[in-house]
Order: structure tokens, then C-alpha cells, then sequence
């Protein structure tokens, strides 16, 4: 008889089984549509940077046999199927940190002579791609990952500090970023670490409440967390296809870097315009903290309509509290980075003035037209970003 009571009672323990199964095939099945989509992303952007650069080299000189046969023909199409393959099979970073390694060790090694600023330009290539990468893989990571502990209701402080780790390698990286952004700059021995810290304090605290919003609407309502991604994604593309159309060479590369914007600021600010962007970053923080309103608000209603799987009913209203006010936090310091830490622009530094030590300026007329000598190669990419954060 007690055996028979005993297995009664375990009957409803295999539906919830089977249940904690399928969610953790769903979880599974979400991480692997995120990193496949991050490297075919930046895989994508890695191709198309290497067939810019080819086309700028067919202006060089032909390089001819003994037989007067032109081979550079050959030669392209073989490394240009090499290329393709590579970035196929997901290679293509790996190609990249495989050419400066190649060209760190011959000039040690071997001392063959590579100008520097090939050596940059491979560096600042590798830059861009590992910052596409942050908000197309680590961003989503942390979402899913917060996700997950709030609907298991394992919110302990390990998990929120694995949280806050995670936050801030993705404002490391943003700050890496702006630290080669900032390369650009004439006088790169007076970069200060100060404003490198205060650029990654109020990106933390502006990408931190929103992936806890984001978290906290996706653990709630995990059906609607994709379409409230895809119309946003939608709105911010829009957007970004109106002040920016210089990026990429080809059309549909410059649509794809678009597309790319708008994923990016679905969790953070970017740059993407020259000249005054004051009313442009107003629009979208204005929006963003709507918007991290709504989640928070939903989030809310959705714990006191389910009390058996959200019974949070004093605790959500610390939470979204906490968060706005982090939010808050990080646009103020944002305004001041911007007022004191900011390098200032200038169209053209005289010869005969000297700036105050430790004050950074912005030397654009040098940098755009100034024509560079013929061994010089300069990353255009790169150098448009600069342009436009620092304008």
C-alpha cells in the first residue's frame, strides 16, 4: 500500500520533468542561434572588407612571368576562393589574428619591413569586429543567461554578481573601442585613463538596466520577447538608414552595417553621424528609458497576476526602482564625459601653439586632407568612426 501511495505521487513530478526539459532544449537551441549569428555577422563583415581591399589594389602593378604571361589573374582567383572558403567554414577573425601574428613575427624575426600603419590598419579591422561581436553575441548571452535565473528564481548574490561581471566585460569592450578611437588623436601620449574610466562607469550603468529590463520582460512574457526585439530592431534600422550611408563601399554592405547599428542600439549607444549628434542621443535615451518603463511595468503586472511563479510583490518595485535610478545615473555621468572629459575638435591646430599639457584635440583637417605618402595605408574605416565620434 505504500508502495502504491508512493508511486502515486511521483506521477505529477515526470510533466514537470518533461517540461524543465524541453525549456532547457529551448534555452540550448536560443545559445546556438546566437553564436551562429554572431559569427556569420561578423564572418560576413571580415569578407567584405577583404574584397574592398583587393579592389583598391588593382590599381598596382601587374606582376608578369618570364613568358610575359600575366599570373596576378591567377593568383587573385585562388586567393580570392581561399578567402571565401575560410569565412564559409567561420575563419575569417581567425585569418585576421593569423596576418598580424605573421607580420609581428617576419618584422622580429626576420626584419622585413611593414609600415605601421598596415599593422594599425589590421588592428583597428580586428577592433570593429570584436565591438559587433560584444552586442551580437555577449549582449544576448547575458539576456539569456539572466533569463534564465529569474524564471528559476535563483537570484542570489553570486548570480548577481556573475551578472555584473558580465555587464562589465561588455563596457570594457565598448571602452576598448574608444581607446583605439582614440589613436586617432595627434597627441596619443596625452590620453588620460580618466576619462577611459568615467566612458566605461556610464556605459555600464546605461547597458545595465536595460539588459536587466529586457531580462525581466523576457522571463515574464518569453512569447513576446521576440517580437518586441524584431519591432525595435525595426524602428532603430529605419533610423539608422537615414544618417549614415558611408560606411561600406557596396549598397548591401552598407545596408548589413545598418542592420548592424540597430542591433547595437537595442542595447547601447552608438555614434553613426558626423557633426552634432546632442539631439539625436536625447531621442534615443528618451526612447530607451521609455521603453525600460514598459518592460519594467509589464514585468510588474505580470507578478501579481501569476503570484505562484512571480510572488515578488514588494521586491519588483525595489528592482524597477534600482534600475531607473542606475539608468539615470549613467546618463549623468554620460553629460560628464561629454563636458569635461571629451576631447575637444578642432579644424586645424596652428604649428606654433601648444596645447596645455595633458588636453587632447582633435586634428581632422590633418587626418582627412592631408594626402598620405604612397607606402601609407590608411583604415578609412576606422578613420570614419573617429570622424564621426569626435565631431
Amino acid at each position: 500500500m505504500a508502495a502504491r501511495l508512493e508511486a502515486t505521487n511521483s506521477v505529477p513530478e515526470i510533466p514537470k520533468l518533461l517540461h524543465t526539459w524541453e525549456k532547457a532544449y529551448v534555452f540550448m537551441g536560443l545559445l546556438v542561434f546566437i553564436l551562429l549569428g554572431s559569427s556569420l555577422l561578423v564572418n560576413s563583415f571580415s569578407l567584405l572588407w577583404y574584397l574592398e581591399g583587393r579592389r583598391e589594389s588593382k590599381t598596382e602593378s601587374l606582376v608578369k612571368n618570364l613568358d610575359g604571361r600575366d599570373t596576378r589573374k591567377e593568383n587573385h582567383l585562388k586567393n580570392l576562393c581561399s578567402l571565401k572558403i575560410l569565412h564559409v567554414l567561420q575563419m575569417g577573425v581567425f585569418l585576421r589574428y593569423a596576418s598580424v601574428l605573421r607580420i609581428s613575427i617576419c618584422g622580429f624575426c626576420c626584419e622585413k619591413l611593414y609600415t605601421t600603419d598596415e599593422v594599425r590598419s589590421l588592428k583597428y579591422d580586428l577592433c570593429i569586429l570584436r565591438f559587433m561581436e560584444t552586442f551580437s553575441e555577449s549582449a544576448p548571452q547575458l539576456v539569456l543567461m539572466l533569463t534564465i535565473f529569474i524564471m528559476r528564481e535563483d537570484l542570489g548574490p553570486i548570480t548577481i554578481l556573475k551578472a555584473i561581471g558580465s555587464a562589465s566585460a561588455i563596457s570594457v569592450s565598448v571602452t576598448m573601442y574608444h581607446r583605439s578611437l582614440r589613436s586617432f588623436l595627434p597627441s596619443k601620449a596625452n590620453q588620460g585613463w580618466r576619462s577611459s574610466v568615467v566612458y566605461f562607469l556610464w556605459n555600464l550603468l546605461l547597458i545595465g538596466p536595460r539588459v536587466a529590463a529586457v531580462s525581466l520582460f523576457a522571463s515574464a512574457f518569453p512569447c513576446y520577447i521576440a517580437a518586441h526585439f524584431l519591432c525595435s530592431w525595426m524602428v532603430l534600422f529605419l533610423f539608422a538608414s537615414q544618417l549614415n550611408r558611408d560606411f561600406m563601399d557596396s549598397i548591401g554592405g552598407e545596408r548589413l552595417y545598418q542592420a548592424t547599428v540597430g542591433l547595437i542600439w537595442y542595447f547601447s549607444w552608438f555614434h553613426v553621424t558626423r557633426g552634432t549628434s546632442r539631439w539625436i542621443s536625447t531621442i534615443y535615451h528618451t526612447w530607451i528609458a521609455v521603453d525600460i518603463v514598459i518592460l519594467c511595468g509589464l514585468w510588474i503586472w505580470q507578478t501579481k497576476e501569476s503570484p505562484p511563479y512571480f510572488d515578488l510583490p514588494l521586491e519588483s518595485y525595489v528592482i524597477f526602482v534600482v534600475n531607473m535610478l542606475l539608468y539615470f545615473s549613467g546618463l549623468g555621468l554620460k553629460v560628464i564625459y561629454y563636458k569635461y572629459c571629451h576631447p575637444k575638435f578642432t579644424l586645424q591646430i596652428e604649428p606654433d601653439t601648444d596645447s596645455q599639457e595633458g588636453e587632447d584635440e582633435v586634428d581632422f583637417h590633418c587626418m582627412v586632407s592631408s594626402q598620405p605618402k604612397p607606402s601609407t595605408r590608411v583604415n578609412k574605416r576606422m578613420r570614419n568612426l573617429a570622424e564621426t565620434f569626435y565631431s
